[in-house]
């Protein structure tokens, strides 16, 4: 297995260091175990010290990201006949699709954005996006504002530690994932009151 984070590092000074960053977000759209914030707040740690663009930083890992959702979105809709065919009208499996492709109707820009900050989240709701059938138009539009912030955030919050940290380099790398970590229970905490809320808004409907 290839070690990124090494790589990366290893490449700091080197123009291949922005290519490494498009492959290691590439790969981490559909498989789990790539460690793409990592490697991305590296990179942004060494952007504050002055050793890498994080201009570049960003738009390499936005690239990357971008490409990355377009392919288990591509597989979605090429199985999502074959799926729904296994789904028979009145089954569970069908009234899950049917209500996930309202969600999307109603909120699509809202999934798309969110889940992309959740691991496991993004690469379920880019599959399941595709599955569904859901417009490629809309989808690229919510896609290219999804992986552009998250690129961002990530690679800031690296650069944030790298600034404060300019003399401790491994400091300014804690600071960095200290921060993702932060930033990502908050959302997640956020997205769970909204979930509580909702569905106490609709068992209050029905009452």
């Amino acid at each position: 297995m290839i070690d990124w984070l090494g790589l990366a590092e290893s490449l700091i000074t080197s123009p291949w260091l922005y290519a490494v960053l498009i492959a290691v977000s590439f790969l981490d759209s559909f498989l789990p175990l790539i460690p793409s914030e990592p490697v991305v707040i590296v990179a942004g740690v060494y952007a504050g010290t002055g050793q890498t663009n994080i201009g570049l930083v960003i738009a390499a890992t936005t690239l990357g990201a971008f490409l990355g959702d377009l392919l288990p979105y591509t597989v979605g809709r090429l199985l999502g006949a074959r799926v729904l065919e296994r789904m028979p009208p009145g089954s569970r499996r069908r009234a899950a699709h049917d209500w996930f492709t309202r969600e999307l109707d109603a909120r699509g820009g809202f999934i798309l954005v969110t889940t992309r900050f959740i691991p496991v989240g993004r690469y379920l709701a880019t599959l399941s996006t595709g599955l569904v059938g859901y417009p490629l138009r809309k989808y690229m539009m919510f896609v290219a504002v999804a992986t552009s912030s998250w690129s961002a955030y990530t690679a800031l919050t690296g650069y944030l530690g790298g600034v404060m940290f300019q003399d401790n380099t491994l400091l300014g790398i804690g600071v960095g994932v200290g921060l993702a970590f932060v930033v990502t229970a908050v959302i997640e905490a956020v997205r769970h009151i909204r979930r509580r809320r909702n569905v106490a808004g609709r068992h209050t409907a029905v009452d």
